[in-house]
């Protein structure tokens, strides 16, 4: 029971303010009108190395454009344009 008391007592959280800022949507900033499928390079930089969308979080972007990305890069994957899993 000792142990794990030390334990509890040694432990220091991460502080979560030190390394968060506000990203901004590059499509709302660039003020981007149309994401297409046929933009291959623009929806790779969304794609993750075994083949999963980039969430919000990592991507940066607001939830309207997430979901034309989603959008895109899932009919791109059904024309074989972009491979399911690299």
């Amino acid at each position: 029971m000792r142990a794990r008391a030390r334990i509890k007592r040694d432990f220091k959280p991460k502080d979560k303010f030190l390394s968060t800022r506000k990203r901004f949507c590059r499509f709302c900033v660039d003020k981007t009108k149309t994401i297409d499928y046929k933009e291959i390079k623009t929806l790779e930089s969304f794609i993750k190395e075994r083949g999963k969308i980039v969430s919000v979080r990592g991507s940066g972007n607001c939830a309207k454009h997430q979901r034309r990305i989603a959008e895109a890069i899932k009919l791109a994957r059904f024309l074989s344009l972009i491979p399911y899993v690299r």
